[in-house]
């Protein structure tokens, strides 16, 4: 069973031989087994990579992300194969896609939740308990918008009033890059299942390629702000615990798990809510601040 997050970081040459992912540097060389690879993180521009190992990663159904000059996620690689992509599959989600049910206010409402959490971590009091009114106040679709209400009231309490998610800032280069590697996690659970990520209940940009998964990113969100206002990060090391996050112990269902074993749990739940409307489909990941 395919469990390690592989990161590339330095200059090397990325190769396949007899099912291994052979990696080359000046003066060394290390082979991983591809069947034990869930996740392959491309973080430097001075990687080669042969097209033999891309073919096999894809048929191992290994997710391929690489990364800009930045090290910020640019773009993936998400395999085909077994996906099941067929007209059956557009066309049931074309339909459940049409009425969200409660999940978009359940969804909204498990956000704001998580962030008063991160509220009273740091001592605003006043302002979760005006989080925890807006949640109360959640309707069907968030018809008066309590999300953004709450977005606005807990960005400026976490980092000050002249605080904006547009501006060019640390702050939010951290916040971008966590938020990319759990993106790209439900991005590859919903490929996954033969579904289309360019198609939310919610979401609707037209130049979004991943409208649903940035439905079901949402309660997830104060997970990675509850590390960003942590003690711990710094731009050395924010890659390694954004990584490092996928391997965090967090509980669903009751089960305590890996991170990214509850996403997978997590999206196909949604998925089943979306086409069967079982309300106890809808369960979010839990865990501690």
């Amino acid at each position: 069973m395919a469990f390690r997050n592989v990161i590339i970081s330095n200059r090397c040459k990325l190769s396949y031989s007899l099912n291994y992912l052979v990696c080359r540097k000046e003066n060394e060389e290390i082979k991983i087994c591809i069947d034990e690879i869930k996740l392959l993180i491309i973080e430097s521009n001075e990687v080669a990579i042969t097209s033999a190992l891309i073919s096999m990663l894809i048929e191992k159904k290994v997710k391929i992300i690489f990364c800009d000059s930045l090290h910020n996620p640019s773009g993936e690689v998400t395999p085909y194969f077994n996906n099941y992509y067929s007209y059956r599959k557009i066309k049931e989600q074309l339909e459940f896609i049409k009425n969200p049910g409660e999940l978009w206010k359940k969804i909204v409402q498990k956000k704001i939740l998580n962030q008063s959490r991160n509220l009273l971590l740091k001592g605003k009091r006043d302002e979760a308990s005006l989080l925890i009114n807006y949640y109360n106040n959640v309707e069907v679709e968030d018809s008066t918008n309590r999300e953004g209400h709450s977005a606005k009231v807990y960005f400026n309490a976490l980092f000050g009033k002249d605080f904006s998610r547009d501006k060019d800032c640390l702050i939010n280069h951290f916040l971008n890059y966590g938020y990319s590697i759990l993106l790209s996690l439900i991005n590859r659970e919903i490929k996954s299942l033969g579904f289309l990520t360019e198609i939310g209940i919610h979401h609707i940009g037209e130049s979004n390629s991943f409208n649903f998964s940035c439905d079901l990113i949402e309660p997830l969100r104060p997970l990675v702000d509850s590390m960003v206002i942590g003690d711990d990060i710094n731009s050395d090391n924010y890659k390694r615990l954004f990584i490092n996050m996928l391997s965090m112990e967090v509980k669903y269902n009751e089960q305590e798990m890996f991170l990214d074993n509850a996403i997978h749990l997590y999206v196909i739940n949604m998925i089943n809510y979306l086409k069967n409307r079982d309300e106890e489909s809808i369960r979010f990941v839990e865990y501690e601040l």
